[in-house]
């Protein structure tokens, strides 16, 4: 039986816990793998050089990882007859771990050594600059091997390079460019997967190989932010695929990354995730990374994507989500604030996804927060499935007030704000103007103050830099809502010239309703506060003379 391979590295002031690799190095199993195809893979990459840093002119040998989880078992499993087994390879590893080396390394393979006749190997990628960069390695590579570019010709202005013997071609495209159909690939490399503007150029390169003996995609990638694109939905196969859930001979796996749940901050599970780490990679650079990580919340979920191959929910991560949980506070009951007065905010953005109505309760200097979700019963459990969000488990816990029908139904959210009213003292209800015609009237009729509230920095960014404050000084208690909890974790924001900042819709991913309408709550709070508050409480007492 074979012993599990453990990262054995200098102990941590956490733990001295060993880390078990196989779970943060995640790949296909290994079986009918060839010795002598491996290992002429792995000689051809040999004869290349590398192109950058310190090893740059110097014989690209392989990384025992390298060649032991990627190289030898892509090129050298075979199938019946004797061609490569796998036809779709996804390796998905952090950055830095060598993967531009890597992906020109295996293009000339396939352009070169695969006496593939009128072979079209491509490199493909989301603009034209990122295209340049695999092509340009691979240039380089060529042009420091003499009997490789005897046999070639580089195009540099078309990022081409043409072998004379075989009619075979080495291209790189990209997804900004309009790309011909009717391409007939043998190779494909496509660099950065999760950049992808949309699945057509995907599409176009893995449709078009039907006439190839062992056609091949590679996508190397580092994880991304955005849920919804080609990338992910290729990283869930790969996932389904390792885990056995789908039965796929022909494709292969191997994703580096550190389970989101875990601690960023445990050096181990650097070791674990970046194989490149204390080699090529260097560990002092990212222990700066990570300390800066650290003071900087905006900063972490960069580290965590780009270091820990983590797929994350935004771009920029905005709210520390280890200070939001802090700052839940005990569960909050609607029957101890009976009387309380309160600010609500309401966002209705769209009438087919989650509406929020958020209740803000000042309680001195601390505030507790009653959010109220609203979604239509119609496609509760369809959005549930395609969101990869439990609507239909928060609508039976309470936390969602599942509505007939397939839109909204905005008469729920007047009667729910008609009940609360009845135990709380309402204020104001801050609106967004769009979208809030009907009910802003009928809630206006009913006796509601009706604040309409602008969407842009000059009335959501001193909320915004107030509701971050709060958060960090555990002053505001959330009961850790889950819905409110998983928009607050969603939340990007942008920002203007002055380092103003507002809640970004475009640049969230996800739904963040809750936390806009807690957002304009807080605003008319702090409007109202700072009117009450004295003069001389802001700026001390004026002395003349």
């Amino acid at each position: 039986m074979k012993k599990k391979t453990i990262l054995k590295r200098r102990s941590t002031k956490r733990s001295k816990k060993k880390i078990d690799i196989k779970k943060y190095r995640l790949t296909v199993p290994a079986c009918g793998l060839s010795a002598v195809t491996a290992e002429k893979a792995v000689n051809f990459l040999s004869h290349l050089k590398h192109t950058k840093g310190a090893f740059a002119g110097k014989p690209f040998i392989l990384a025992e990882w390298q060649e032991r989880d990627i190289i030898r078992p892509l090129f050298g499993t075979l199938d019946q007859k004797g061609k490569r087994q796998y036809r779709t390879a996804y390796i998905e590893i952090p950055r830095k771990n060598g993967k531009s080396e890597v992906a020109a390394g295996i293009a000339l393979k396939l352009l070169f050594a695969d006496k593939e006749m009128g072979g079209e190997v491509y490199s493909c990628a989301a603009d034209r600059d990122q295209a340049g960069i695999v092509f340009g390695v691979a240039a380089q590579m060529v042009r420091q091997n003499s009997q490789l570019f005897e046999r070639c010709r580089i195009i540099d202005s078309q990022k081409r390079i043409v072998v004379y013997k075989t009619a075979s071609f080495y291209h790189a495209v990209s997804a900004d460019v309009p790309t011909k159909h009717g391409v007939n690939p043998s190779g494909v490399i496509f660099d950065e997967l999760h950049a992808q503007p949309n699945r057509h150029l995907w599409d176009i390169f893995t449709t078009g190989s039907g006439t190839r003996a062992q056609p091949l995609v590679v996508a190397l990638t580092t994880a991304g932010y955005d849920r919804n694109t080609i990338g992910y939905e290729i990283h869930d196969y790969a996932l389904k695929v390792i885990r056995g859930v789908i039965k796929d001979p022909a494709f292969f796996a191997y994703i580096c990354a550190v389970p989101e749940k875990e601690d960023w901050t445990d050096e181990r599970l650097w070791f674990a995730a970046n194989p490149a780490l204390g080699d090529f990679l260097d560990v002092e650079e990212m222990r700066s990374f990570a300390s800066r990580a650290k003071q900087t919340p905006a900063l972490q979920n960069t580290f965590r994507r780009f270091r820990l191959n983590q797929w994350v929910k935004q771009e920029v991560r905005w709210m520390p989500m280890d200070a939001w949980d802090a700052a839940a506070g005990g569960e909050i009951d609607s029957g101890e604030l009976e009387g309380m007065k309160c600010y609500v905010g309401l966002d209705l953005s769209s009438s087919i996804d989650i509406a929020a109505a958020v209740f803000l309760f000042p309680f001195g200097d601390l505030f507790k927060i009653l959010p109220f979700f609203f979604i239509p019963e119609d496609s509760m459990y369809i959005r549930s499935k395609k969101d990869r969000v439990p609507y239909d488990v928060w609508e039976r816990q309470g936390h969602v007030i599942a509505t007939e029908g397939n839109v909204i139904d905005y008469k729920a959210i007047f009667n729910k704000i008609e009940e609360m009213n009845k135990k709380v003292h309402i204020l104001e209800i801050a609106y967004d103007r769009w979208g809030m015609t009907q009910l802003s009237q009928d809630l206006a009729g009913a006796g509601y103050t009706m604040v309409p509230f602008g969407q842009g920095f000059a009335s959501m960014a001193a909320p915004t830099r107030e509701l971050i404050k709060l958060v960090l000084e555990k002053k505001i208690e959330h009961g850790a809502n889950p819905p409110l909890r998983w928009m607050a974790d969603n939340m990007a924001v942008e920002q203007d010239a002055a380092g103003n900042q507002k809640p970004s819709k475009k640049g969230s991913r996800e739904r963040i309703d809750g936390m806009v309408a807690l957002i304009m709550a807080l605003g008319r709070a702090i409007a109202h506060a700072s009117v009450k508050r004295s003069v001389y409480e802001t700026r001390g007492i004026a002395t003349v003379g």
